[in-house]
């Protein structure tokens, strides 16, 4: 993939996933017990958390420590994928005496934005494997591997596949379902209806990924209210298409 079109991808995720705000860097959002920190907003867990999504922070920092990215010194004795997220609770985050270090990840993910497309774009590269796993038998694989290049074939399909896995995930996951049906990647390849390239294409992505997205929230635990979200997950769904 052209460095161009990895950058123009990183600043569309960032768009997507802050609004292209810094603050937005290290946050955490109401209802969730995690932080979420990157312009992927990247998954970092407290200390015994019960969380059933995947984690991805730390593994983002693995990514960094095998690719020669230094941690500034005034981070760099609790900013590491062995450890959890130093803060407990969004009450916890928000205390007056955590923004110094918090300013400072803030600014150092910024800095770094280029080097997180590049995980985020091997991540992608290495879905496609797992993704097939999921598949119940040969010709179920084949279709969704079938559908997987029709979309990288497609105008948009290369940036809604990563903006997708970054999003939703894999699909892989077991804890990652409601009631048994997943929202992932490999669901939403499986779900998909036709055989062209293109605009058709890319709206049978959206359709399945829209349905997907549907029924998480309709049998989603009430408790989580994820129906709040569900107009601006479709909302992001919708810039597959342009």
């Amino acid at each position: 993939m052209p460095q161009t079109e990895q950058t123009r991808i990183a600043e569309r995720i960032f768009q997507n996933e802050c609004g292209g705000k810094m603050n937005c860097l290290v946050s955490w959002n109401d209802g969730e017990n995690f932080a979420s920190l990157g312009i992927g907003h990247f998954i970092w867990f407290p200390k015994n958390s019960k969380a059933p999504f995947q984690e991805s922070f730390p593994d983002l920092l693995r990514w960094f420590q095998a690719h020669n990215v230094v941690i500034p010194a005034k981070l760099s004795s609790w900013l590491t994928a062995e450890n959890s997220c130093p803060w407990q609770t969004k009450q916890d985050f928000l205390k007056a005496e955590n923004q110094s270090d918090i300013d400072a990840l803030r600014t150092f993910l910024l800095t770094t934005k280029a080097e997180q497309a590049s995980f985020i774009m091997d991540r992608l590269s290495k879905a496609l494997p797992k993704v097939l796993r999921v598949g119940s038998s040969e010709e179920e694989k084949e279709h969704m591997k079938q559908q997987f290049y029709r979309v990288a074939a497609s105008p948009s399909g290369w940036y809604a596949l990563t903006d997708y896995v970054n999003f939703k995930g894999e699909g892989t996951k077991l804890s990652e379902r409601y009631q048994g049906k997943g929202w992932g990647l490999a669901q939403v390849l499986n779900h998909m209806k036709g055989i062209s390239v293109g605009k058709e294409a890319m709206v049978s992505f959206v359709n399945s990924a829209s349905y997907a997205l549907e029924q998480r929230v309709k049998i989603s635990p009430p408790a989580r209210n994820e129906q709040r979200w569900l107009a601006g997950w479709k909302k992001r769904l919708t810039t597959y298409l342009k």
